[in-house]
């Protein structure tokens, strides 16, 4: 059998507490699956920094000075979760047959990636991380969670329940997936568009080593309402059909008072007035926002505006030998202040 060539994409943002350990335990990961025949002796781990304000970038950058399995990709700025893993899938495919996307804080299982190797081996081109259960979520961010999914499937946007970004993806895959040239790219729902043979792993999710979470409430519901947004017009058709609803109960109403003032009945009050206007003005500002988000989406779609924008790539420029010997100090100052691909023998 011949040895698949492996890369695992790791985005990171202000990782500088985790990344440490990641690295070491990817590391000791791949050394183990090559000494076992698994995967090629040329398997990387690509490191993406997305524009971090820590040490995030000077660790990665020293690490692949002193271990030839480690690589660093630097985006000039800060352009979301969604767009780094990008970043490192498209660099990463050129010298892979498959690709392994996993976050920084490891709370995923690296245990089972051997696993998804053995699955691609057996012919399947995407395979999914799928938690087995969320014993380690709290109450709402369960409850949450799992309305989300529900919420999505009954827009008719086909998700893989409980699966995040935890995958891996063939050569083959990523080049189908890089001629989706939208902008607003929700990766969930867009892989299994791609349609290719897929399998499913399960796995235990492990509390975070160190650090704090990168998806706060307030990030969860924007990547949630981003989700729904880039895949159903199910909101817009919704606020159709309440409006048509709005009208038939305001005709009713009408009829009703126009019957009481034929028969003479009429009271005068401003209570049903005030009510009827707050009803329909809040309507319709419910309606003209959310129009308007699918407007700005159309927008930012017109500009073809790139998704990212790379600054330093030890991935396909790897650093020149002379460099190694560089002090931490003078890694850092370069890692930090270099606008220049690295230079090449």
């Amino acid at each position: 059998m011949i040895e698949p060539i492996l890369t695992i994409v790791v985005p990171c943002f202000n990782e500088a507490e985790t990344l440490p350990e990641t690295i070491r335990q990817l590391d000791q990961l791949v050394a183990e699956m090559i000494k076992e025949n698994l995967v090629a002796v040329s398997s990387k781990i690509l490191f993406v920094d997305d524009g971090s304000k820590d040490k995030t970038w000077p660790i990665i950058y020293k690490s692949s000075l002193q271990n030839d399995r480690v690589k660093g990709l630097k985006l000039a700025r800060n352009s979301g979760h969604q767009n780094a893993l990008l970043a490192g899938l498209f660099t990463a495919k050129e010298g892979s047959d498959c690709v392994i996307s996993i976050d920084a804080d490891l709370q995923d299982d690296i245990n089972v990636i051997p696993v998804f190797i053995q699955k691609f081996v057996e012919g399947n081109e995407i395979v999914y991380g799928v938690r087995d259960k969320r014993d380690t979520d709290t109450l709402f961010k369960k409850t949450t969670a799992q309305a989300f999914y529900k919420l999505m499937k009954y827009m008719g946007v086909n998700l893989i329940y409980n699966h995040a970004d935890f995958r891996l993806m063939s050569k083959r895959a990523i080049q189908e997936l890089e001629r989706f040239d939208e902008v607003n790219m929700f990766l969930r729902g867009i892989v299994p568009l791609i349609g290719f043979k897929a399998d499913t792993v399960y796995y235990d999710r492990k509390e975070r080593m160190a650090g704090e979470t990168k998806y706060p409430l307030k990030k969860m519901l924007a990547f949630a309402f981003d989700g729904i947004t880039s895949f159903s017009v199910t909101p817009i058709r919704f606020v159709l059909l309440l409006g048509l609803a709005s009208f038939l109960v305001s005709m009713l109403v009408g009829g009703y008072f126009l019957a009481l003032k034929f028969s003479g009945n009429t009271t005068t009050g401003w209570t049903s007035l005030i009510i009827s206007i707050w009803l329909i003005g809040g309507l319709q500002l419910i309606a003209i926002g959310l129009i308007g988000e699918y407007i700005g989406k159309i927008y930012k779609e017109s500009k073809r505006r790139p998704k990212f924008i790379i600054d330093i790539d030890s991935y396909s420029f790897p650093m020149p030998l002379h460099r190694k010997n560089l002090t931490f100090a003078d890694e850092e100052l370069f890692a930090i202040d270099s606008r220049k691909m690295p230079e090449t023998n």
